[in-house]
């Protein structure tokens, strides 16, 4: 592409791309996208949007598409690849000039030199860290701050890198230039803190900026240049000067009015102190050890004594919280039982700790934790009235504690009561004592502080095991405080019912249960609080009338708990539900985690509703169907819930429908994935083979067993047995049908038997699959063992008497009573014969045989006689105690299998008897006699103890 006869034709099409009208626009987007591989192309964009005279918006797009153009084809072994030559070109042109003057722009061009200097610095281009240099020490105010931008982005993208080689170069180049960063922050700190004294706020808001930008470097600097950073006086020496400057810009903030255009950028920069330590003390806590005293003494003095009053600012609190919390809870600080096993390094930093948080240290943080920190303000108690959804949202936010107050200072009170229990138990004790009886509900504070007590109550929950009996403190006084009905006293009836829900798992007498379920039934027909019928119909109002996501996922979780435990008890109940979910489903197409929620309640509903769900098809199918089908892209976050609610369905479902088994097209996607949902794909097949075999095999069987051929290449152990466990439901379904179906399998099957398969549990396998076929289909054995003789080049004889050799040497190999067996009723099967291999091996078989004698049979202690325990003569309908799950259709199912099942419909006595009679009769009284002398003396005893009464 031509520079001179390009850049006009870039520029038009640009401007085009930037229209409203998509008639406009779209032709040049591709355009745009054609070019994205023609040479020449990014240096016709550097000259556009270093081109200040043009129109932004069109140098804004430029940039975009020339950043967008580095992750795509800088790399030298990217398809379309940039050319040596324009790369050096383009990067010459990218650092000429720090002179953008719109700052949104110059942000997005520091970020695409970052990219290129994450592929090419230093070695491509070594003199980037130079020229940055200098140009952050010239006087333009304009070139300096759009440099050290450039500078931040740049130091930022180097220290993200993580290979070893990577991590050396930018030990180098820190330890290169570490004291030019530290002067350059020292310099602009102090020109803003003199010029704030002096009142030019303009000038001071500049340096502020600079300030920010070289503190932003150093912090990347010191956290990820330095393999053991304490070892560098002037590393520890920029760590404790952190603290001295904190102070100096905590003390800047009560003179700088809250309107102030520095007032933003201060507490930003303020923070920004804070997470250097935070960092550091993170990637080096041995390093950090010179810094603990300091740390602590610094956050404690402004978060928990009058020092901090009137400077300190929440994200600040939330921030020295942080610290403090790291210190106490980091592993690195805390010895061995066995001191003698402790580093001298975490011996010191413990030492440290232990010589801070003295008793009263201790009880000082927590009583101003509880009593001043854990009262609900104005502005919570606001929220909670006219929006308590955002409220508790906002309350029980994921990993807010690291961000927000009231979570932070709860994870720091838990953290340091589990560190300091038994100093801390009885302060904490001492504040539940003064708060015995009721409450006046005119005084607001003893509220507050009641709620708060409660809360720490709460949260120590597991600490307190020992120390509070709380099955009389819920008799004697907290039953009663849910029953005043004041309007006032309701942040107390909602803590205390939150404190049981704590205490509940931790210790809280059964016989109590009933009076706690009555309490909470009536708090749920209570306004200010967000069991069978009554129950879950009041559940589910609150789940129509709530309207935030979180609130709704709460409220569905408790339902489905609510299903889980009563299980078919449920079904009077559930109609309402069961006509509201569809609409929530359709309403929370933009929300993935409140539908991951609908599933799991789903799937308890139809665990519940059993053979009912039937009803739920018009709803449930297309959820499952969306859930499971990998070309959406909401199956990210769907696809576990969605599996398991398939799952479900099938193993409750009374017939198989025309739309459940269409949505088994998703299935031949899933296994392409191999991922960690691949267990329960496997039992999804066994489900559908299991309900409706012939259907189903005759619409799916092929594209299976091609899936199975190629997992099968490629896949661990315990996924091949699920594979063959698939193949083997299916012979066992259908005896006939399946081995043709299976064809391609059955082969290395074979070759694994005669082989030796070295894994047992896959073995056990290979031969479960064999002993279906040899016992139930054996033409179609005949047909398998004159392919394998053709394959292998081997007579017929040969390989059968191989693959029964191998057999009888690997029965240990087997373990389930079943399938042990059904082993002997399959190589029993063998006889009678005249083949001098079956004769030949006919010690094995009737060792086999007498093994799986003992295995089945047990004596009647009243006739002396043995039965063979495995028959099945009747069907029992499946039942279930009190701690089980009742039986679901899909048990039934395999219960009503088993009657056809040789294994428990033919007695294994009965099998042997005939066999060997057969046997005798074929050979005569002679021959039978001698292949019975080949087998051992304690064997035949055995056997003819077995065949008593035959």
């Amino acid at each position: 592409m031509d520079l001179n006869s390009a850049s006009t034709v870039v520029l038009q099409v640009l401007t085009q791309a930037t229209s409203q009208d998509t008639a406009v626009l779209k032709p040049a987007e591709e355009q745009l996208k054609q070019w994205e591989t023609q040479p020449g192309f990014y240096s016709v964009l550097l000259n556009i949007f270093t081109n200040h005279s043009l129109d932004v918006n069109v140098r804004w797009l430029a940039v975009l598409y020339f950043k967008n153009g580095i992750d795509r084809y800088w790399r030298r072994v990217a398809p379309h690849a940039l050319s040596e030559e324009e790369k050096t070109t383009l990067r010459a042109g990218l650092i000429t000039n720090f002179n953008e003057p719109v700052n949104q722009i110059a942000t997005q061009i520091s970020v695409l030199i970052a990219k290129v200097a994450r592929v090419d610095c230093p070695r491509q281009w070594p003199e980037l860290i130079p020229t940055l240099v200098e140009s952050v020490k010239v006087q333009d105010d304009l070139q300096q701050h759009r440099a050290l931008l450039t500078f931040y982005h740049v130091t930022k993208t180097l220290a993200s890198k993580r290979l070893a080689a990577d991590r050396k170069l930018f030990y180098d180049l820190t330890s290169s230039i570490y004291s030019f960063a530290c002067s350059l922050w020292n310099h602009h700190t102090d020109t803003f803190l003199q010029q704030i004294c002096t009142g030019d706020e303009a000038a001071a808001a500049n340096s502020l900026e600079r300030t920010l930008l070289s503190l932003k470097v150093l912090r990347k600097l010191t956290v990820h240049g330095f393999v053991e950073p304490h070892w560098n006086a002037e590393v520890m020496g920029f760590l404790h000067a952190v603290f001295e400057r904190l102070k100096q810009f905590l003390e800047c903030s009560r003179s700088v009015r809250a309107e102030s255009i520095c007032r933003d950028r201060l507490e930003k920069t303020i923070i920004l102190f804070t997470k250097v330590l935070l960092d550091f003390l993170d990637q080096h806590p041995f390093s950090f050890t010179a810094l603990i005293q300091r740390s602590l003494e610094f956050s404690v003095s402004y978060v928990f004594t009058e020092a901090g009053e009137g400077v300190v600012f929440e994200q600040f609190i939330v921030q020295c919280m942080n610290l403090i919390k790291m210190i106490v809870k980091n592993y690195a600080y805390k010895p061995s039982k066995n001191t003698e096993d402790s580093s001298p390094e975490t011996l010191e930093a413990h030492k440290i700790k232990t010589a801070f948080f003295t008793y009263p240290t201790l009880m000082e943080i927590c009583r101003r934790l509880v009593t001043h920190y854990f009262l609900l303000t104005k502005e919570e108690l606001t929220m909670w009235e006219e929006d308590p959804e955002s409220f508790t949202v906002e309350e029980t936010g994921g990993d807010s504690w690291k961000y927000s107050l009231r979570p932070c200072m709860e994870v720091l009170f838990i953290d340091i009561f589990h560190e300091y229990n038994q100093t801390l138990t009885p302060v904490l004790l001492e504040m539940v004592h003064s708060l015995q009886g009721s409450t006046n509900v005119e005084n607001t504070n003893a509220i507050l502080i009641k709620d708060a007590v409660y809360n720490a109550v709460g949260l120590a929950a597991y600490e307190l095991f020992d120390s509070v009996d709380f099955d009389q403190w819920f008799k004697n006084q907290l039953l009663a405080e849910l029953q005043v009905s004041h309007d006032r006293y309701k942040p107390i009836r909602r803590r205390v019912i939150w404190l049981i829900g704590r205490w509940i798992s931790v210790k809280f007498k059964s016989d109590l249960r009933p009076v706690l379920y009555e309490a909470i039934r009536n708090l749920l027909q209570d306004r200010d609080l967000v069991y069978l019928e009554s129950m879950f119909t009041l559940l589910f109002q609150l789940l129509q009338e709530v309207t935030q996501c979180d609130t709704k996922m709460h409220v569905l979780h408790v339902l489905s708990c609510v299903i889980e435990r009563v299980n078919m008890q449920i079904r009077p109940y559930v109609g309402c539900l069961v006509q509201y979910l569809p609409l929530l489903w359709k309403q929370s197409e933009e929300h993935n985690m409140l539908r991951c929620a609908i599933l799991t309640t789903l799937i308890h509903l139809v665990q519940g509703l059993g053979a009912d769900s039937k009803n739920l098809y018009p709803f449930l199918l297309p959820v499952i169907q969306l859930s499971t089908d990998v070309s959406q892209p909401p199956h990210v976050y769907l696809l576990e819930d969605g599996l398991e609610l398939w799952l479900v369905t099938l193993e409750n479902s009374p017939c198989l429908t025309p739309e459940l088994l269409r949505i088994f097209q998703n299935m031949s996607a899933l296994l392409e994935l191999s991922s960690e949902n691949l267990k329960n794909c496997f039992k999804i097949i066994n489900a559908y083979i299991f309900l409706s075999s012939s259907e189903f095999l005759q619409m799916y069987a092929a594209d299976l067993c091609r899936s199975f051929c190629e997992l099968l290449k490629d896949i661990t152990i315990e996924g091949q047995v699920q594979v063959l466990k698939v193949v083997e439901n299916v012979l066992k379904v259908n005896p006939v049908l399946g081995p043709q179906l299976f064809q391609p399998l059955l082969p290395s099957v074979f070759r694994g038997i005669i082989d030796g398969e070295r894994y047992p549990v896959v073995m056990s396998t290979y031969l479960g699959i064999m002993g279906r076929v040899l016992l139930q289909n054996a033409r179609f054995f005949s047909l398998l063992l004159s392919q394998m003789a053709c394959e292998l080049g081997q007579e017929l004889d040969q390989i059968l008497g191989n693959m029964i050799e191998m057999w009888v040497d690997r029965m240990d190999n087997i373990t389930q009573p079943e399938r042990r067996k059904l082993s002997a009723l399959a190589l029993l099967s063998l006889l009678p014969s005249l083949n001098n291999v079956v004769q030949d091996k006919f010690c094995g078989i009737i060792n086999i045989s007498v093994e799986g004698l003992n295995d089945v049979m047990t004596e009647d202690s009243e006739t002396g006689t043995y039965k063979d325990c495995m028959l099945m003569s009747h069907f029992e309908e499946p039942k279930a105690t009190e701690d089980e799950e009742p039986p679901t259709e899909q048990d039934k199912r395999k219960k009503m299998l088993a009657l056809k099942d040789p294994v428990h419909t033919v007695s294994l006595q009965q099998f042997i008897y005939e066999k060997l009679k057969a046997q005798q009769e074929l050979l005569g009284e002679q021959g039978f006699h001698a292949l019975m002398e080949t087998v051992d003396t304690e064997i035949v005893a055995q056997l003819q103890e077995f065949l008593q009464g035959f």
